[in-house]
């Protein structure tokens, strides 16, 4: 929840900020500033391209085009100590906490350092402004409180990592965590001798391709407090796509899992109708055999699923290693037609 408030707070303050540099672009503009208003303007881009304006920001090329409008926002910022006004140079302050927010730590600590000398240089123009020795030294002051910053960040980071193993709304476990923990019951099931299976649940949205967005995702909680009612104490599952689930049954041969599915399936569907949403549900089923690792089972699952979701949706399909041929069962478990 807090992070759910957390997300709300940013994207509210994304907007005020983006229409406050927008409105300084255009009073600048009317007052005869070029300047002013193209770093007001390249500012505004930094805020409109985060993904904290909007969601979907985070993904490719977004932000290659957020870090472009902060290089093109620093160096016309720099340009203030040859062109004027002075008063614009005090834009740098804000300089490394944004680049250590959108780069990793040491190449915002470079271009941190070079636009330090840049400043240090570029005061040797402004004989005219008698403070201008401090303007270089709260810029340093600035950089020191960024660093900081950034270390407390990290520093808390790698404390809370342990306890970050759950997706925030589905409350499975977080796909990082999928290898390692499969690995780890692979190397069980070989020692132990017993079987274990994988289910990977996705929804079939190619079905009912005008639900919105939106209503698919509000259900995702209730999808994943679902699955968790379907699976022991000892099973795990993990969000692996926006629509995806993987589900561990260690112990589980391929026949059982595909039962386990169908029940999974239905019970999804149900749900799924009970909230107004004309969506069926497929899974794709892989056992483990030799040679396989945790990589190549969560393939064989992917594949079993791409298959039934090929083959109309709606269905349960069961990966083998040795043909690529494949069980399917409809809705209600008998032969597919």
């Amino acid at each position: 929840m807090a992070q759910t408030a957390e997300k709300f707070l940013l994207s509210r303050l994304s907007r005020a900020g983006f229409a406050g540099l927008i409105i300084i672009a255009i009073a600048s503009a009317l007052l005869g500033d070029p300047l002013m208003s193209a770093v007001a303007a390249a500012a505004a881009g930094v805020v409109i391209s985060g993904r904290n304006f909007h969601p979907a920001r985070k993904r490719q090329p977004w932000p290659t085009i957020q870090r472009l409008f902060f290089i093109v926002t620093t160096c016309l910022t720099l340009s203030a100590f040859l062109l004027g006004p002075w008063a614009m140079t005090h834009w740098l302050y804000a300089m490394p906490l944004v680049a250590f927010a959108l780069f990793r730590p040491v190449i915002a600590a470079g271009l941190s350092l070079a636009v330090g000398v840049l400043v240090m240089a570029g005061t040797q123009w402004m004989t005219g402004l008698p403070d201008r020795h401090q303007l270089v030294s709260a810029f340093l002051l600035t950089l020191m409180l960024s660093g900081l910053l950034v270390f407390l960040r990290e520093y808390k980071n790698r404390q809370l990592a342990p306890l970050r193993r759950t997706d925030e709304l589905t409350q499975a476990a977080s796909r990082e965590y999928l290898s390692a923990d499969l690995h780890k019951e692979i190397q069980r099931s070989e020692r132990e001798g017993t079987d274990l299976s994988v289910i990977m649940v996705g929804l079939d949205t190619h079905v009912s391709d005008h639900e919105p967005a939106e209503d698919i995702r509000s259900i995702l909680p209730r999808i994943g407090r679902y699955l968790h009612s379907q699976i022991r104490d000892f099973d795990t599952y993990y969000r692996v796509a926006d629509l995806q689930f993987l589900i561990i049954l260690p112990g589980i041969s391929t026949g059982d899992a595909g039962n386990r599915a169908d029940i999974i399936r239905s019970g999804l569907r149900t749900l799924l109708e009970s909230h107004g949403l004309n969506l069926t549900v497929s899974t794709g089923i892989a056992g483990l055999n030799i040679g396989d690792d945790a990589d190549s089972l969560q393939q064989s699952a992917a594949h079993a699923l791409r298959r039934a979701q090929q083959q109309g949706g709606n269905r349960t399909q069961t990966y083998s290693a040795w043909s690529h041929t494949a069980r399917s069962t409809t809705e209600h478990g008998g032969p597919a037609s």
